[in-house]
């Protein structure tokens, strides 16, 4: 039996057989990507890491994940829980994914649609704006812990100069016991909604 980081092969052909015809196709076009994907979610489900918790949307599609992820503590978003989508292109991980949040959300790097913006979600390369320097962005040494550690950390730490969005932003900056009202009342929900 071959072994690849911990996945055995014979696991991941199990897993194929359980797939749609065309995920099927793909994959078997992609099999290092299905492998290298395949193992990082094999590794959060038996090593979770504090702050958030991850697991497949649809058995069937390793592109979509369902994550959960708890409000730091110390932050105005401690003891939350809010959920996302965390979506993975077919060209993953040359290109990075993408998470939207589907609870409420305030904060100036989520959009008002709960698409989070930070700088490890950006394409790689060179910024067309020239707001951040290529090594800040997207790159396939990235995985699923890494990038949600970083989302826990926009949650402490809001960027206002280059924010997705302009209310919240704007709040933040010049009426922030407002913005605190709102935030607190999100968490709230979220609590009701666990």
């Amino acid at each position: 039996m071959i072994h690849c980081w911990g996945v055995s092969a014979s696991f991941a052909l199990l897993q194929l057989q359980s797939l749609s015809e065309s995920t099927v196709i793909f994959l078997k076009n992609n099999f290092l990507y299905r492998f290298f994907h395949l193992y990082f979610f094999e590794d959060l489900s038996r090593n979770p890491v504090d702050g958030f918790s991850a697991g497949l949307v649809d058995d069937s599609n390793l592109f979509e994940w369902n994550v959960t992820i708890i409000g730091p503590p110390d932050t105005l978003y401690e003891g939350g829980y809010f959920t996302a989508i965390m979506s993975f292109p077919p060209n993953y991980p040359n290109s990075p994914p993408s998470v939207r949040f589907t609870s409420d959300m305030w904060h100036p790097n989520v959009y008002p649609d709960g698409r989070v913006c930070i700088s490890i979600l950006h394409a790689p390369g060179d910024d067309p704006n020239g707001y951040e320097l290529a090594s800040e962005r997207w790159s396939p040494v990235h995985t699923v812990e890494t990038i949600l550690l970083s989302i826990i950390s926009m949650l402490s730490s809001p960027n206002d100069e280059s924010p997705a969005n302009i209310d919240a932003a704007k709040e933040w900056r010049e009426t922030k016991e407002e913005f605190k009202r709102k935030v607190s009342r999100i968490v709230r929900r979220s609590q009701e909604s666990m």
